[in-house]
């Protein structure tokens, strides 16, 4: 009885952990320049930002042109995280709530083309 009662307090104290952690999460949505056009693109991005610190999750979309981040905000911000993308050769701009991106052939196929894809 012992044995479970520990085990369920211990259960209970790291549930609570789990959910103080998250609290500081926080999501920005960047979009690319160059665009991103295909899925090696998508796949630039969140291998080389994975590294920064204090990212989480990574979310891309070519439809929508947009990279989500969520991310540790003790660790990091999103102006460390739009410098970020520099070290890979895009840039990175916040997009506002609601805005929308178009999609712009030319400038996406510069990114692949210095990458050696098209």
């Amino acid at each position: 009885m012992k044995k479970m009662f520990m085990t369920m307090a211990l259960a209970v104290l790291s549930m609570a952990a789990m959910a103080a952690g998250n609290k500081n999460d926080s999501t920005v949505v960047f979009t690319t320049q160059p665009q991103m056009h295909c899925s090696s693109c998508e796949t630039k991005i969140k291998n080389n930002l994975r590294f920064e610190r204090g990212v989480k999750a990574i979310n891309t979309s070519v439809a929508d042109q947009t990279v989500t981040v969520t991310y540790d905000a003790r660790k990091t911000n999103k102006d460390k995280l739009a410098a970020g993308f520099k070290k890979f050769g895009y840039s990175a701009r916040v997009l506002k709530k609601g805005e929308k991106v178009k999609f712009d052939p030319e400038s996406a196929s510069k990114s692949c083309s210095s990458m050696g894809m098209m």
